[in-house]
This record gives structure tokens, sequence and C-alpha cells, in this order.
């Protein structure tokens, strides 16, 4: 089947889910955030999440920083 992430099309196998959709790119799930045609995965749904024919799948990926611990005086 064909489904369009992050603006690119690709070829999946039937009964793919999210989850697998994100192993094959090799993401963790725990970095990222996933909206299947315009609405936000649960996390904890992503395995039982089934993709078809034609979603679209955004994966948006989380930028770890620091808190700036410099103090002005």
């Amino acid at each position: 089947m064909r489904i369009t992430v992050n603006g690119e099309s690709r070829e999946v196998a039937d009964g793919h889910s999210v989850a697998s959709l994100l192993a094959d790119l090799g993401v963790p799930a725990e970095r990222v955030a996933v909206e299947l045609n315009l609405k936000v995965v649960d996390r904890q749904t992503f395995p039982g999440t089934p993709l078809r024919d034609g979603d679209r799948v955004e994966v948006i990926g989380f930028i770890g920083g620091g808190e700036d611990t410099r103090h002005e005086r």
C-alpha cells in the first residue's frame, strides 16, 4: 500500500502499524510525536494503530535542550 510520510510517498506492506512504520524508519517511538491524517496518535496506541492505503503520516522529532544555567549578577 502507498502512504505519505512527511510529505514523501512511501510503499509499505499491508498490516503495518504506526509502531512498525517507526521501526522501519529507525525512529525511536519515545522520541517522536506522530500525526495520522491530521490527528495526533497517542504513543501508547502506536502498535495497535493500523495504517491504510492513502494515509498521511507526519513524524515530528523532539529536540532536547538544556536550561541555561548562567545567571546574571
